[in-house]
């Protein structure tokens, strides 16, 4: 397969010499858009720019600190039908290299990772975010923009400001402390139809975390333990906010890819974030694309990888539908009998193709990986059975199982 074309045309954001403001709102200084080559790529060439650019090529990168860096984050997740998710994508890139250990580690020893609502980053990449959490949650930014819990977080903060100051003043004095260490002292409780509902600790705790106000020391069991940022994150200075915006844009495509002018963004922050790189058209597909052009070597070797269900290769569900003819969605919130795939199906990627899922739990106290199912979305031929059957016997390994069963067995 050759390389792909270009045709000159002006970048699909702008003409030459319009000027764009869509990133802050006006809060940074113009940028002049001179017009650039489209990139006309096959389906072929966009998945595997795709699947390389989240490592899941046979070029595995070799420590976590750097896989974290490229990916820009690795979300967490409680369910542990087989792994945490983030164990999960982790040994996805790493392979055995990778042990739980090294994330915890990183976080709570060498803090070289940090971890805000759910999510772990870099800590070299915190002055990136530092504008933006003091920013959170954006109250005065488009609709389009802001993420849940958006005004309503900022309207039961300015209510309990007092219970704010509380919860720095007792951290300031006796930090670091779990949650159920810290009185609740809101005068407005915290609304919600979920399981939040009147957690006020807990999601003063998670908003002021947001902030940059308070950060997760380390973990008691499964306990979180909060303290004062400036004792948990280094002295840096935050990179102005239209500054960060425009440098995240193009880290985010670059581990992306390949994606629609506008991503998803991360639960509890931004609904949608920009990427910034080159437009190009996908055959078969509709509308522009946005291109990493350092990712556009056509040398590419695949391989074989179970994928945890947050991946971020398949997260956004439309575009795996239209560069990977992937349907996928998780089932875990489902009724048993509603699910099509299981409670945690893993989707299998094979070279450049999605090709199946995995219907699996890891049984600890028989010691085993149970394989209820593998769906097939094509047919699969004996060296992909073989493949498969490799990966499945590797991930065994690497949890510390000594058997993998069938179901059907």
């Amino acid at each position: 397969m050759g390389p792909p074309s270009r045709c000159s045309v002006t970048c699909g954001r702008g003409s030459p010499g319009a000027v764009n403001r869509s990133t802050t709102g006006g809060r940074h200084p113009p940028r002049i858009f001179l017009p650039v080559a489209v990139h006309r790529l096959t389906k072929t060439q966009a998945r595997r720019i795709a699947v390389r650019a989240q490592l899941l090529d046979a070029r595995r990168p070799t420590d976590l600190l750097g896989v974290v860096s490229h990916l820009t984050f690795l979300q967490l997740d409680p369910t542990a039908a087989i792994a945490p998710s983030a164990d999960l994508v982790a040994w996805t890139r790493l392979g055995v290299a990778y042990r739980p250990e090294q994330l915890t580690q990183a976080l709570e020893q060498e803090r070289t990772l940090y971890e805000v609502r759910a999510y772990v980053r870099s800590t070299a990449d915190l002055p990136l975010h530092l504008a933006a959490m003091a920013e959170w949650p954006f109250p005065n930014e488009d609709r389009r923009h802001v993420a849940v819990p958006g005004p309503a977080a900022h309207r039961w903060l300015e209510a309990n400001a007092a219970f704010r100051r509380d919860v720095l003043e007792l951290l300031r004095a006796s930090g670091p402390l779990t949650s159920r260490d810290i009185p609740d002292t809101s005068v407005v409780p915290w609304q919600s139809s979920g399981w939040t509902g009147n957690r006020n600790v807990t999601q003063m705790l998670e908003f002021l975390n947001a902030r940059g106000e308070v950060a997760i020391a380390g973990r008691v069991g499964r306990q979180r333990l909060w303290d004062l940022a400036e004792r948990v994150y280094p002295p840096v200075e935050a990179v102005p906010l239209g500054e960060a915006r425009r440098i995240l844009a193009v880290r985010r495509l670059r581990a992306l890819g390949i994606a629609r002018s506008e991503v998803l963004g991360v639960t509890g922050e931004r609904y949608h974030e920009e990427v910034e790189g080159e437009p190009a058209e996908v055959e078969g597909t509709s509308g522009r694309w946005v291109v990493d052009p350092t990712a556009l070597a056509d040398d590419f070797e695949g391989r074989t990888a179970l994928l945890s269900p947050f991946d971020r290769l398949i997260h956004d569900r439309a575009r795996a539908q239209e560069l990977f003819d992937f349907q996928y969605y998780l089932e875990m919130y489902k009724p048993a009998a509603k699910r099509r795939w299981g409670y945690f199906a893993l989707p299998i990627l094979h070279g450049d193709r999605l090709i199946g899922k995995l219907d699996a739990i890891a049984d600890r106290k028989a010691s085993a990986l149970r394989v209820n199912a593998v769906y097939e979305d094509v047919r699969f031929t004996r060296a992909v059975t073989k493949a498969v059957q490799a990966e499945l016997e590797a991930l065994a390994a690497w949890l510390g199982l000594g058997s993998l069963e069938s179901a059907a067995a």
